[in-house]
């Protein structure tokens, strides 16, 4: 009788674990360069002073979704879309240096390129600086030139643009990072698209369905678990005859 509760509540555990991502992904389907959790159930075995002989399900992260997001025209001289297997380069809030997708840029009030959330943009040479009063335009290659109100124009820097060979790691701060935390290289062939943003690669459909299965999945074990007490039940009633 343990033994089946124990299966079902290891079985009902994995399917709340992978519930939460799939939330986590519908959240995001609208986030600008998101890309989605992948999840696997495997077996781990339940050590203890006795022989290995039960395992318990555990859900976890597998990594991310590289398939690429739509492409969203915008417009906007600071919005760029990554093309390829290509990242842009930033400056986390530790200090290190961080990559995403989400081209949408700003200038904050010194004139330094920054995210949306306020990170720092990083170029070859480390932040990109404008000149005050300048009017920005990204190139193909992340080339930035500046136009300045006399009409003079120049380019004060570039985006640096990494293909890493190996798949990145998502941290807590949903920014992705070297497996090993070294900095990459900058690739010279990466290219963007301005005046667009790439999309969430999140499939609402797909995750809704994936939801309602493992909503399923959860009910089926917990009626596990109230079989398994009215079976309890019953042969304690037989045995007080």
């Amino acid at each position: 009788m343990d033994r089946m509760i124990y299966l079902s509540m290891s079985g009902a555990k994995a399917a709340m674990q992978r519930q939460d991502s799939l939330a986590n992904n519908l959240a995001n389907a609208s986030t600008t360069g998101f890309r989605a959790e992948l999840e696997a159930t495997r077996a781990v075995p339940v050590l203890g002073s006795g022989a290995s002989t039960r395992v318990f399900a555990l859900e976890t992260t597998i990594g991310h979704s590289d398939a690429p997001g739509p492409i969203l025209t915008t417009g906007r001289k600071l919005d760029v879309a990554v093309k390829g297997d290509a990242w842009l380069a930033i400056q986390a809030l530790d200090g290190t240096e961080a990559y995403t997708r989400a081209g949408s840029f700003d200038l904050d009030a010194e004139g330094t390129l920054v995210t949306r959330s306020g990170l720092q943009v990083l170029g070859d040479g480390g932040p990109i600086q404008l000149p005050p009063g300048a009017e920005p335009t990204i190139a193909a290659d992340g080339s930035i030139s500046a136009r300045l109100p006399n009409g003079t124009s120049s380019v004060v820097g570039k985006l640096k643009l990494v293909t890493p060979e190996a798949p990145l790691a998502r941290g807590s701060d949903g920014l992705f990072r070297a497996i090993g935390g070294e900095s990459l290289d900058a690739d010279p062939l990466a290219r963007v698209q301005d005046g667009a943003l790439e999309g969430s690669n999140v499939s609402p459909v797909e995750n809704m369905v994936a939801m309602i299965a493992a909503a399923r999945q959860f009910e089926a074990q917990m009626k596990l678990m109230q079989t398994a007490q009215d079976d309890e039940r019953a042969a304690s009633q037989l045995l007080a005859i």
